[in-house]
């Protein structure tokens, strides 16, 4: 009987100096969320269950310090404590980013790929997403064919025409990884909108010889209905006035979305400069889109994504044939390209812009 109630008031005494510790500990640890009344609930806990206790304030200090040395061990301030030098890591100069505005909507950037196989057909180095009824060998022999079509090396008539059904399509104006949901991603100003992005190919293709014309007429504003009728309009009168003219881009912007509201960027690094991805869509006609000779509009987009993925390897995304009509008849030389999405940023698509010049300013220059 003597020797129980000796063993009980040695525990009491244990337990006291135990709890001691615990509420000093948590002082330590809990000012950081300046919730003093938390600090009593953990130190109250304790007497209930010391282990628990220390467990949990040892999870506290891991959501407030998390590293990745730290954020994988929960109770880690009951199981180990976490080392200063972590924390003095976590604490170096990071990349300053703004901070989301309340309502924001986050951006995640994202590398697209693809490997052969399915609908994914070979297109020289490059890939196929072939979206259409044909069997791919049809595609892939149509693909193999040489391009329709030559061009001028320094010829005082234009050889290329850049336009924009979808002129004022714009980017993101935050420069942190979040986008205004409310953002109409779309503006006038020509120094924001896809001319701007448009300008930077247009330049590349003439100082490498190749003449270029870029015609910067806001065919979405202020009606976007009837875009393409107006710039199909637009396209003939320069074919009529320039028949020297072989190929035509219709310079565009994606716009991808999860359906939590996450946007999409679609991103790349090359030559150590930060640029959005670009992807091609070329037509197919199905008998009804008057679109005959779309399988030679399909060697270009076939021979223009090989050799962007020959000489810069992650600009494109998969070239994108389908059932679609984007004025392509009336070139054999006429593609549609997505400069990056919506919440890319400006400085990112006028890359892609520079990298899609020097690709097809090689491609026409030497086959």
């Amino acid at each position: 009987m003597r020797r129980r109630r000796i063993k009980k008031i040695l525990f009491s005494i244990l337990t006291l100096i135990i709890g001691a510790s615990g509420l000093i500990a948590a002082l330590t640890v809990l000012p950081a969320r300046g919730v003093l009344l938390e600090t009593a609930a953990y130190a109250g806990s304790f007497f209930a269950s010391p282990r628990t206790a220390l467990a949990a304030m040892g999870q506290t200090w891991a959501d407030e310090h998390s590293t990745e040395e730290t954020a994988g061990s929960a109770g880690g301030f009951w199981m180990q404590l976490p080392k200063q030098q972590a924390e003095e890591e976590t604490a170096q100069p990071q990349q300053t980013q703004q901070t989301p505005p309340e309502g924001s909507a986050p951006v995640e950037e994202t590398t697209y790929s693809a490997s052969v196989g399915g609908i994914y057909l070979a297109a020289g180095a490059g890939i196929l997403k072939n979206m259409t009824e044909l069997p791919a060998a049809e595609v892939e022999a149509e693909i193999g064919q040489p391009l329709p079509f030559s061009i001028e090396l320094d010829s005082d008539q234009p050889q290329v025409l850049i336009m924009h059904s979808h002129t004022t399509e714009c980017y993101r104006s935050a420069e942190g990884l979040w986008y205004d949901p409310a953002e109409s991603f779309r503006t006038t100003d020509n120094s924001r909108n896809m001319v701007s992005v448009g300008a930077e190919i247009a330049a590349v293709l003439n100082a490498a010889g190749i003449n270029t014309i870029q015609d910067t007429t806001q065919h979405d504003y202020p009606s976007y209905n009837g875009s393409y009728d107006r710039s199909e309009v637009t396209v003939q009168g320069y074919l009529d006035r320039y028949p020297s003219i072989k190929v035509v881009l219709d310079i565009h912007r994606d716009a991808i979305q999860r359906q939590d509201g996450t946007g999409i960027a679609p991103v790349t690094v090359i030559n150590g400069e930060k640029t959005a991805q670009v992807m091609i869509i070329c037509g197919a006609d199905n008998g009804s889109m008057g679109m005959p000779n779309y399988k030679q509009n399909l060697r270009f987009a076939a021979a223009l994504q090989d050799r962007m993925a020959t000489m810069f390897p992650t600009l494109a995304r998969p070239v994108l044939f389908d059932y679609r009509n984007y004025n392509q008849q009336l070139t054999t030389g006429s593609l549609l390209i997505e400069m990056g999405s919506h919440v890319n940023t400006l400085a990112e698509a006028k890359a892609a812009g520079r990298f899609v010049g020097q690709a097809l300013a090689d491609l026409l220059a030497n086959g």
